[in-house]
């Protein structure tokens, strides 16, 4: 599984950076169709109409190659999103089955995607992003609701069923609404929602005939909703001009990843003390799982879920 997940990493790098960008043919195409000709060879004048045809066509080819080369890449993104986010619900539930410590588990699981990007950044496969605390002051409302739509999610998952938790989060368009509606004055048409009539019902039913319903589970899954439309509510707002250098999708995960840890992690050690995260480890030993079998499913959860979360930045910027 480590080699899996190792080869799917640099899968991601590659494809993020490893592919020529858009429209380098047709730049190329564009310079050559406009070099000058000079006046004093008629010949070459006279045959420049039938050039640069042949040059537009080349760089049309070029233009369709270069389309063809983004699509392809976008379509990873979204296909690399769905398999990791398997990757993360699979081995989320087991480090929570195997130790119930949402709160470390959610910190573990922040921290594990900053040694990756920081190699990426140290060895220059992607530029560091510079940023001054004013830029950092800006970007930390949208890092407390990247964090609160974690925290909940995983308190969610481990107090319930994987299944019951997507299905209280299917109603999150539901509840962008009300907030865009509530903070930002922005309301849709009639129509618009009346179509999401039929996912509060969804939902509801849904819950209700829910065996492994929690109350728990179900306010924690709304706190993720709450603060992922938050999340994007404040993206819009505050994000209205350039936070930065470098500031790549990536990047821009990457960053409200660290400021997101920095603040959970003293959150983290006093609702679970050391003594709690040990007296889980413990439990989980003498139950029969092995020290090793703990450490993967705990790794393995983090970095699924480092990886899901940037490929999905990068696949929704290539979209926006």
């Amino acid at each position: 599984m480590a080699r899996v997940l190792g080869a799917a990493m640099m899968m991601t790098v590659v494809v993020s950076y490893g592919l020529p960008p858009p429209n380098v043919r047709s730049r190329s195409g564009s310079s050559l169709a406009k070099s000058p000709v000079s006046s004093s060879h008629k010949i070459q004048n006279k045959l420049q109409p039938r050039r640069g045809v042949a040059r537009a066509v080349a760089t049309t080819g070029g233009d369709e190659q270069s389309s063809l080369l983004e699509t392809l890449k976008t379509g990873s993104f979204f296909a690399l999103w769905y398999l990791f986010n398997i990757g993360y619900n699979i081995y989320n539930k087991k480090a929570l089955n195997a130790m119930p410590i949402p709160w470390s588990m959610a910190t573990l699981q922040l921290f594990v995607g900053i040694p990756y990007v920081m190699i990426l950044w140290l060895v220059g496969l992607r530029k560091a992003p510079k940023m001054s605390p004013d830029n950092v002051k800006t970007l930390f409302p949208i890092a407390m609701g990247h964090l609160g739509t974690h925290i909940g999610a995983v308190i969610s998952l481990g107090a319930g069923a994987v299944s019951f938790t997507h299905i209280v989060k299917a109603s999150e368009p539901v509840v962008s609404a009300v907030l865009s509606a509530l903070i930002l004055g922005a309301y849709y048409s009639p129509v618009t929602y009346a179509t999401l009539l039929p996912i509060v019902g969804g939902v509801a039913l849904a819950s209700l005939k829910e065996l492994s319903f929690t109350w728990l589970g179900f306010f924690a899954a709304m706190l993720s909703n709450v603060s992922s439309a938050l999340r994007g509510i404040l993206a819009k707002s505050v994000m209205k001009k350039p936070v930065g250098e470098n500031m790549t999708e990536a990047n821009l995960y990457a960053v409200l990843t660290i400021i997101a840890f920095c603040v959970l992690t003293p959150v983290s050690l006093f609702i679970e003390s050391p003594a709690t995260i040990k007296a889980a480890w413990d439990s989980a030993i003498a139950s029969g799982l092995t020290p090793s079998y703990l450490a993967s499913v705990s790794l393995l959860s983090g970095a699924y879920y480092y990886l899901y979360n940037e490929v999905a930045f990068l696949a929704l910027g290539r979209v926006n």
